[in-house]
């Protein structure tokens, strides 16, 4: 559930949509938990970011030195 915040007095309050207020059974005075979590960006955000940048902001190769034989890649795979 999405909530949004609104400036109460000095402070900020929280503002639950009413729909949600019933559908769960909530009443003005009951107490609530709020956990707070830090934003997360997601897989799909990443590459659509990429893509926005463009390939100007691709990292640059590095070359770790010569395979040793144990590498789960193949340099030469064109993907």
């Amino acid at each position: 559930m999405e909530a949004k915040l609104v400036r109460w007095g000095d402070g900020l309050a929280v503002t639950l949509p009413a729909e949600q207020v019933q559908r769960l059974g909530m009443r003005e005075g009951q107490i609530v938990e709020i956990i707070a979590k830090t934003p997360r960006i997601t897989l799909a955000q990443m590459i659509a970011e990429m893509r926005r940048l463009g390939p100007a902001y691709e990292p640059e190769a590095v070359d770790w030195g010569p395979d040793v034989g144990s590498e789960i890649i193949d340099d030469d795979d064109p993907r």
